[in-house]
């Protein structure tokens, strides 16, 4: 998965981390010069497949070797994606094209073309990195006069001979690259702004015996004879010889430096995205004119009537929200795991809304592989210190005193919970023996990051919420509970907490479809700025449904509205999973179990993590909203 997947206690850690997360410049904003001639060293990545959803190194299929591989440094974020970026033997010279040339020869035996095979029949790509741009095939659309990119290219194919029906491999083994220069006219150098590739197929013919020297007749420099197509493929079987060759071209582009990105990220679905945000505009203005319509109309009505009541007679004969002022801000049940819950959604909100700010300005560019996911989690880590404070806080109001335990709780009850998961999948992973199982190293920097940070931060803001004086409620309580009328059916907990989760996951569905498409589909996904809109509708459209809902239960003298606010908001999680369901069976081709399992693994995750959110929301919304009227009424 575009979300899978070392580290040393001492302060170069957090330097390297820092450093890997938040370069000291904008990413994307330190060009590099070269001079006609100049050595450009092209990196390998990992082979990646939507099929099966598992990364592997490059080298875990035998293509050539250089004499030492050479890892480049990795952050956090690159680790858990499953990047593992190494040294190849593909080295060009700055405007300098070459043609034919061999990079090695190799002879299958049986389990090196057994490997091969299993990676066609899975359709998996070749990533390359050269000056940090991945390598693309660019493809022609044939309906429109523009051109798509896609990553990496594939290990190889498969097909018949004409006049056959049998059903062959064949290697990609020729590579013709391109590599695009934006030139500086007054000093002569050079940046890199593009870097393409056509692979083909090719089986390559020599004469005499194999050398160094050796010339190939089917690829000749000197005879000016390239290749061109894949009319004589190279076959994948046991004893079968392969060469290796590459063409490399240098074109001089009008594109400058700064905007070599924006192929990769060129989107051809703005309409979509804009119809996403009106659709959920749509969804939030028909919320807020009930919202408003209860503020202003109903509320306004009841608070003057109620504040109007002088006779017993009149008081007695009181109906709506009124009447359970006395019992409306009694402790739920199971209050600690409510102030848990409530202090993770904090700190999962104001992770994602510092994420989003960053994204939006820039700082997380696609061209800092890693940067996203090591910013999440470094930020996830930090913001504990509100976890501990909003859980600590609630805490307090509802008369607790062992504030230790509640920040305990609050630092592990959810991660406790994704790394169980986590654990389960990663030795899934270990045993299809694929790059995206986090090594033990970087999984010991986790556990770091979580038991050596987070966990003490969240007990700091713990103890300085608590030290607070505690939050004063608007009305007494009284000592005993008022019994609960018969509800309508339509005001059933159940019926009404799964028609809440409706709207919010309505507000954001479509620009879920981007997201999944990004993460299991290998995409680019830069449209922050959207992503921010939507979260920001989101927010509105979860504090409204839980207001709303929450109003209609209080007037039916229901006064259990602690965990059902918590719930109404949150359960647009469930249908999260469900869509998540619904576009692993029409959107994939994952047929492995393993990987099926990773997917929903990997979306119970996310699920969770959209319920803690929203849940919060939801929360705060009707816990302000309670507060604000039940202070506008005069209680006897």
């Amino acid at each position: 998965m575009s979300f899978r997947r070392s580290l040393v206690f001492s302060a170069s850690f957090f330097f390297l981390l820092f450093h890997g997360a938040f370069s000291f410049y904008l990413p994307g904003v330190a060009p590099q010069d070269f001079q006609k001639g100049d050595q450009l060293q092209v990196k390998v990545n990992k082979l990646t497949s939507t099929k099966t959803q598992l990364p592997y190194t490059y080298y875990s299929l035998p293509y050539c070797k250089p004499g030492k591989i050479l890892d480049s440094a990795e952050n956090l974020g690159e680790v858990l994606r499953g990047d593992r970026i190494e040294n190849s033997q593909y080295v060009f010279k700055m405007r300098e094209p070459q043609m034919c040339n061999i990079v090695c020869k190799l002879k299958l035996d049986a389990q090196s073309a057994k490997e091969f095979k299993e990676k066609i029949d899975d359709e998996y790509r070749v990533n390359m990195i050269l000056d940090n741009l991945p390598l693309v095939v660019p493809i022609k659309r044939p309906d429109q006069d523009s051109t798509v990119y896609q990553l990496g290219f594939h290990v190889g194919l498969k097909g018949q001979y004409s006049g056959s029906k049998d059903e062959k491999y064949f290697i990609h083994n020729h590579l013709a690259f391109i590599v695009k220069y934006h030139r500086d006219l007054l000093t002569e150098s050079a940046r890199i702004v593009g870097f393409e590739v056509k692979p083909f197929s090719v089986k390559h013919e020599y004469d005499g015996n194999w050398s160094e020297n050796t010339r190939l007749t089917t690829c000749d420099p000197h005879a000016k004879h390239t290749v061109v197509n894949s009319n004589t493929p190279q076959e994948v079987e046991e004893n079968k010889e392969i060469i290796f060759t590459y063409d490399v071209e240098f074109e001089e582009s009008d594109v400058k430096w700064a905007s070599r990105w924006d192929a990769y990220l060129l989107m051809n679905d703005d309409q979509i995205h804009w119809f996403s945000i009106v659709n959920s505009l749509m969804i939030v203005l028909f919320l807020s004119g009930m919202v408003a319509m209860i503020m202003l109309r109903t509320l306004y009505r009841d608070i003057s009537k109620y504040n109007e009541l002088e006779t017993q007679e009149e008081a007695q004969e009181e109906t709506g929200w009124k009447l359970v002022h006395g019992d409306v801000f009694r402790p739920p049940n199971n209050s600690d795991l409510l102030c848990v819950y409530v202090g993770t959604g904090v700190q999962f909100f104001f992770m994602i809304l510092v994420t989003m700010i960053f994204a939006v300005l820039g700082f997380l560019s696609p061209s800092n592989r890693g940067g996203l996911m090591t910013a999440m989690l470094l930020l996830w880590v930090f913001m504990g210190i509100f976890a501990g404070y909003a859980s600590s806080r609630l805490y307090k109001m509802f008369k607790g005193s062992e504030w230790k335990s509640i920040a305990l709780r609050t630092a592990t009850l959810f991660p406790a919970t994704v790394c169980a998961v986590f654990f389960v999948l990663n030795a899934l992973i270990w045993g299809e023996k694929s790059s995206g199982a986090v090594p033990f190293g970087t999984m010991f920097a986790l556990i770091f990051l979580w038991f050596g940070i987070s966990v003490p931060l969240v007990f700091v803001g713990g103890y300085v919420g608590f030290k607070k004086p505690a939050i004063e409620n608007p009305v007494k309580t009284n000592k005993i509970p008022r019994q609960i009328p018969e509800q309508a059916w339509y005001m059933n907990p159940v019926f009404s907490v799964l028609i809440g989760g409706i709207l919010p996951f309505g507000a954001v569905f479509i620009e879920l479809f981007f997201i999944l498409t990004s993460i299991w589909l290998n995409q680019f996904y830069y449209i922050f700025g959207f992503l921010f809109l939507v979260f920001a509708i989101l927010i509105v459209t979860c504090a409204e449904i839980t207001i709303v809902l929450c109003y209609f239960q209080l007037c039916s003298e229901d006064y259990l509205w602690w965990w059902r606010s918590y719930l109404t908001s949150g359960s647009s999680a469930l249908y999260l999973f469900l869509y998540a369901t619904f576009y692993f069976f029409t959107k994939l081709e994952i047929t492995k179990f393993v990987s099926a399992v990773l997917y929903f693994g990997y979306m119970l995750i996310v699920s969770y993590a959209f319920f803690v959110v929203t849940g919060t929301i939801g929360f705060y919304a009707c816990f302000w909203f309670t507060r604000l009227i039940y202070s506008s009424v005069k209680i006897d």
